[in-house]
């Protein structure tokens, strides 16, 4: 299984830059001539890589990008990555024994529960308080009542 992307380069490469790209990445790329793609009217170099060396497609990119760097004044203004086939589970984890392999099953969902109310909060009463409660800090007179002396 390959992994499949384009690099669109800065400026066109002459046969020289060419020979050093080739010579720094362990895939295969195709150069052709396009143009930038924030400017039309400036032909650059795209590279059209199908990596069937690198492990990853992140370890791919980042071969082709470190080739790059190896040409003076050279940059990756394009980087184009298309839908990738889905490897093997059993090859991606056969390298590595504490990977488990395996589907997620989920459960039913839980029932939706139904909400419960809170209660309303009580509200500040805005009445005054009465005359009996304004008076509880005084002592209240005692009245005598019928049969005491």
């Amino acid at each position: 299984m390959g992994y499949k992307f384009s690099l669109v380069l800065s400026r066109e490469v002459n046969d020289e830059e060419s020979a050093i790209l080739q010579g720094a990445i362990p895939a295969d790329a195709i150069f052709g001539s396009d143009s930038l793609p924030t400017d039309a009217e400036i032909t650059v170099t795209k590279m059209e890589f199908d990596d069937t060396v690198s492990p990853t497609l992140a370890e791919a990119i980042e071969s082709a990008l470190d080739a790059v760097k190896k040409v003076p004044d050279l940059g990756v203004p394009g980087l184009t990555v298309p839908a990738q086939p889905a490897g093997p589970e059993a090859e991606a984890t056969a390298e590595d024994p504490t990977v488990l392999v395996g589907k997620v099953v989920e459960d039913d969902p839980p029932a939706k529960k139904a909400s419960a109310r809170k209660p309303a909060a009580k509200k500040a009463s805005t009445r005054k308080p009465s005359a009996k409660k304004a008076s509880d800090d005084k002592a209240a007179p005692v009245e005598a009542g019928a049969g005491t002396h």
